[in-house]
């Protein structure tokens, strides 16, 4: 499908059916099997288990290892047909009826923060299992093929998603990361061909869709007793590592007009970071959110301190504004520390907004399954605003208890996970018949 067509496609939806199908199709009634989606999520909960009731499913860990081991046999079991595609994504296909049709993907991740939850992820992932194990039970044909993706390394760097378009540069897979690990040993292991990343890349227009059911990792839906969140847009992200160099010397006999104590300096540097993101109007964020101390001895002044740099924003013109005037009040304050900096910029990601025609599928099938919903940007990183790149993307929030995640307390409540895998059943359904 392409985009004009489905933007053209939900111009002509009615209350009485999706995307002008027929009043009486029979798709409408499908649900999905809420007692077999919430137990797949509780399966999945005693993979990577923590002592105090967290969950460590960390990119590339032996948890990680097993937690795909378990989703590749319910791909199966699903009736797709299961690879590992060179960045290290579990794909579960299944053929299209239509020759020259292209895939609709969906699908989510099932890797974790250290001492995270268990839904941040595994949500997507076993509800879009979900969706297609329904289809397979109702003997649905479908038109367009469907893959089901399970994406590698989400939480530390969007790994999967960004090979999936070509977005994991030479450089950076020969680069030693978590525990001294080159990135693209790590890929190895989990059975991806990183020297393939580029040579697979799929290009802007591959593919007809990308849907990610996510819980919503904030408060807003649980809040205001709203149902189902339409994603308007993913923040972009840039975050730096900040050196500050001072001279490290004896707390006791260095008079306090001759330090030049970096931690002073950067204890001003992170109030710079509060005030000058808070100056600015909008929804945008900056956080520091570690900071390290050498030698960090008590008698002893601190000669350097490392800390870290977070802004995201949906404008990237904004995160990139943001990041200078930052850089300009470092620069004052290390003139008046006497201190030294000096900064490595990670890789951005990108912002994303979501397709319209996407936006308006997922909220008309919410409408139809009698839930209710809100357009909302999303304030997290998703492998989504990748997919976004080559095709329309769409993103479906659930609500989360609390506003909490990436901890043990993260939780969402099983009707609301049935909720969403029941919207994200029906929004394929409409894409694949539109």
């Amino acid at each position: 499908m392409q985009r004009r067509d489905l933007v053209k496609a939900v111009g002509a939806a009615t209350g009485a059916g999706l995307l002008g199908l027929r009043p009486d199709a029979d798709w409408k009634s499908w649900r999905v099997n809420d007692s077999r989606v919430n137990a797949l999520l509780e399966a999945m909960g005693k993979i990577g288990r923590t002592p105090d009731g967290g969950y460590s499913r960390t990119g590339f860990s032996d948890a990680d290892i097993e937690g795909r081991r378990y989703v590749a046999g319910l791909l199966e079991q699903a009736g797709l047909g299961v690879s590992i595609d060179a960045a290290g994504n579990l794909i579960g296909r299944r053929a299209g009826t239509s020759a020259d049709a292209l895939p609709i993907v969906f699908g989510s991740h099932i890797d974790s923060v250290p001492n995270g939850g268990n839904y941040d992820g595994p949500v997507g992932s076993l509800s879009a299992i979900e969706v297609a194990t329904t289809l397979k039970e109702r003997g649905y044909r479908n038109r367009h093929p469907l893959w089901v993706t399970v994406w590698a390394d989400e939480e530390y760097g969007l790994t999967g998603s960004r090979g999936f378009v070509g977005e994991v540069p030479p450089e950076e897979l020969a680069r030693p990361g978590r525990e001294g690990v080159v990135l693209a040993d790590q890929i190895k292991r989990i059975g991806g061909r990183p020297e393939a990343i580029a040579a697979e890349r799929h290009e802007n227009g591959s593919i007809a869709a990308y849907i990610e059911l996510h819980i919503e990792q904030g408060g807003n839906l649980e809040r205001d007793g709203i149902n189902i969140g339409v994603v308007e847009g993913i923040v972009g992200i840039r975050a730096f590592d900040v050196t500050i160099i001072g001279v490290a010397n004896h707390a006791g006999t260095t008079p306090m007009d001759r330090r030049q104590n970096a931690l002073l300096a950067a204890a001003e540097v992170v109030l710079a970071v509060e005030r000058i993101v808070r100056s600015a109007p909008g929804r945008q964020v900056g956080t520091v959110g570690r900071l390290a101390v050498k030698p960090g001895a008590p008698n002893v002044i601190p000669g350097e301190v490392s800390l870290s740099v977070e802004l995201r924003d949906l404008s990237m013109e904004k995160v990139d504004w943001l990041w200078e005037a930052i850089r300009d009040q470092i620069d004052q304050v290390m003139t008046k520390y006497q201190t030294t900096w000096k900064f490595n910029a990670r890789p951005p990601h990108r912002g994303a907004l979501a397709d319209p025609g996407m936006k308006a599928v997922i909220a008309v099938a919410a409408k139809s399954l009698g839930l209710t919903s809100r357009v909302m940007p999303s304030g997290a990183g998703h492998d989504a605003q990748y997919l976004a790149r080559i095709g329309p993307m769409g993103m479906i929030f659930v609500p989360s208890v609390g506003g909490i995640s990436h901890s043990p307390k993260e939780f969402t409540r099983p009707e609301d996970v049935v909720n969403g895998a029941n919207v994200l059943l029906h929004t394929i359904l409409a894409v694949d018949q539109g």
